[in-house]
């Protein structure tokens, strides 16, 4: 990869952009996705790579005959110069194209001097204020949102792109950031959930040549490594590590796809029961003991839905095929499975059974699928240790919105409970 413009001094793009963002680069060029979402560690050069592409892509653009800006975000104005603003100086520098680009610091700015295109920074301090965010020219094409997690949440940002993304054809929208510690933060469970229009891409500073980053960057993230690993998880990986207040800590959230599931062989499936306005949860899952994972493949349920209602939906997905173990609180309900011809029964239960069935699972893996099960997986990140007033964790397991964790912990009920089993 390079690029040339004017008759000036060939640059390689591959001196600039790290391996592990070349499929990204050719994404954006082939057009295949509207939004590119960017998040992983320190030094993960996230926000270098980014810049490139939108300095590269403007002036590609205008070689092209087409009229494109860019609008840079952060959530406050006050951190822009510093940051973005300066990543965005060091790219046209960088692609050696300086005498191209005029900076301006009131407002900031940057003109590309052939053309008149511009790319423009806002704090979104008030986000109503995006609407008076217009072109003279063409159209903004580039959107960036650094630092993802700063901001209020995805109805401030659907606000923004509503009100920017407006009077062209195609439109890349970069998001990037650190992962915040807490699993449950809204950045990262936007991320978690798939959408066909978005390109994500997580990486940490290990993908990223040793030249570009120093030896004492590699030096101080090897040291925290060594000292502190859930510090340097969190930190130089990128990784939602929790707070210390989950309850479950050995997640691994990824794509199930349909030919695993089908080499799945030890199934389970639980039935919560609930009452309104709790919903019934059912859940089917796998249970891998070499590994000891717990699969979360399906679930089903929700509010105000009938005994035989519920019954029908899990045999029109032909779950009859495995017992169900339902919550024994409810046996009129567990007789209505049965007339139903599902093949139900009370979960395992024993004094403290509770307490066990959770501590069995905290010591398993649980994969989890947000497609597949998101009501599970909203569950399960957000489900922590209360904390006394003197901010002491209560070891306790806390009860309401664990309806689908309830399912889990009836379905695995036959391995938690099973004499001889050690959680």
């Amino acid at each position: 990869m390079s690029t040339t413009y004017q008759g000036q001094t060939t640059v390689n793009l591959t001196d600039l952009i790290a391996p592990c963002y070349y499929d990204l680069h050719w994404d954006i060029l082939d057009g295949n996705h509207t939004y590119y979402d960017l998040y992983g560690g320190r030094g993960s050069a996230k926000s270098s790579d980014i810049s490139i592409e939108i300095i590269y892509g403007m002036m590609n653009d205008a070689i092209n005959g087409e009229f494109t800006n860019a609008v840079i975000f952060r959530k406050y104005a006050v951190t822009l110069r510093e940051s973005v603003y300066e990543q965005i100086q060091w790219a046209i520098d960088a692609l050696e194209v300086s005498d191209m680009w005029e900076s301006k610091v009131s407002p900031l700015q940057f003109v590309y001097k052939p053309t008149g295109q511009k790319i423009i920074f806002r704090g979104l301090d008030k986000p109503k204020k995006t609407k008076s965010i217009k072109s003279s020219k063409g159209y903004f094409k580039y959107l960036w949102f650094e630092e993802l997690d700063e901001f209020a949440g995805m109805e401030e940002i659907r606000t923004v792109q509503q009100s920017v993304l407006r009077g062209g054809d195609k439109f890349v929208v970069f998001k990037s950031f650190n992962p915040p510690i807490s699993r449950s933060n809204w950045a990262n469970k936007y991320v978690a959930e798939p959408r066909e229009d978005s390109y994500r891409l997580h990486t940490d500073y290990t993908m990223i040549p040793v030249e570009w980053l120093g030896q004492q960057f590699i030096d101080d993230a090897e040291h925290l490594k060594r000292t502190n690993e859930r510090a340097y998880n969190h930190e130089y990986l990128g990784h939602a590590v929790g707070l210390g207040t989950n309850v479950f800590e050995l997640l691994d959230i990824r794509t199930i796809t349909d030919d695993e599931i089908e080499k799945c062989q030890s199934i389970y499936q639980g039935q919560d029961w609930g009452w309104f306005p709790d919903p019934k949860a059912f859940i089917r899952l796998a249970y891998i003991p070499n590994k000891e994972e717990v699969i979360l493949l399906d679930e089903m349920g929700g509010p105000k839905i009938r005994n035989a209602k519920m019954a029908n939906m899990i045999k029109e997905k032909g779950y009859d095929d495995y017992q169900i173990h339902c919550g024994v609180d409810e046996e009129e309900s567990i007789i209505d499975f049965k007339d139903a011809g599902l093949p139900a029964r009370k979960a395992i239960v024993a004094p403290g059974s509770r307490k066990y069935t959770f501590e069995w699972l905290q010591c398993r893996t649980l994969v989890i699928d947000p497609a597949r099960t998101p009501k599970s997986y909203n569950e399960i990140i957000n489900y922590e240790h209360e904390v006394d007033k003197n901010g002491e964790v209560i070891a306790d397991y806390p009860d309401g919105d664990d309806h689908w964790i309830d399912a889990i912990r009836y379905a695995t009920s036959p391995l938690s409970m099973r004499r001889g089993e050690s959680a």
